[in-house]
């Protein structure tokens, strides 16, 4: 597959899991009235927006103009990894949501080093924007965004959370 074309794909479905994701929270108006509860529904929605930028920008700079996609991708995958940060800092007893997280913001360092310094995907064989499509399947393939978010707009978009709406 073209990089360019695993950029629009990945890209478009990261939005569609944005739009999802925000049709769940507007059902579920108490979340945002808990700030603990708030700030998860925010890391959940920056999961899903922070790589769909990334590759939204790496199809506008694509090979042409790198400088666009390695700029949007530290700054993105500094915001990725200063939220993720907080956010670990902030969980408490589950070792396994601990450990994901704290892959997530090792995956999201790794992309602000590619993208700083792309010289560096060349030790591995590959161009900096390959070495950055693989490193963004890593950071989902970790967190598992893509099927994570289905099963997440499924159960309260269909599931337990409308039952309630409908009693």
């Amino acid at each position: 597959m073209d990089v360019s074309t695993f950029h629009a794909l990945f890209s478009a479905t990261c939005f569609t899991l944005v739009g999802l994701w925000w049709n769940v929270v507007q059902s579920h108006a108490t979340w945002m009235s808990t700030p603990s509860l708030r700030r998860v529904v925010g890391g959940i929605y920056l999961s899903f927006l922070l790589p769909a930028l990334m590759g939204l920008f790496a199809q506008v700079g694509g090979t042409e103009q790198p400088q666009i996609w390695r700029a949007a991708f530290v700054a993105l995958s500094v915001v990725g990894c200063a939220c993720t940060l907080r956010l670990l800092a902030r969980a408490r007893g589950d070792r396994f949501v601990t450990r994901q997280q704290a892959g997530a913001a090792l995956l999201y360092a790794l992309i602000a080093v590619v993208g700083a310094r792309p010289e560096l995907a060349g030790h591995i064989g590959l161009r900096p924007i390959q070495a950055e499509a693989l490193l963004l399947i890593a950071l989902i393939a970790l967190i598992a965004l893509i099927v994570m978010g289905h099963a997440l707009v499924w159960r309260f978009a269909a599931g337990e959370g409308r039952a309630e709406n409908a009693a």
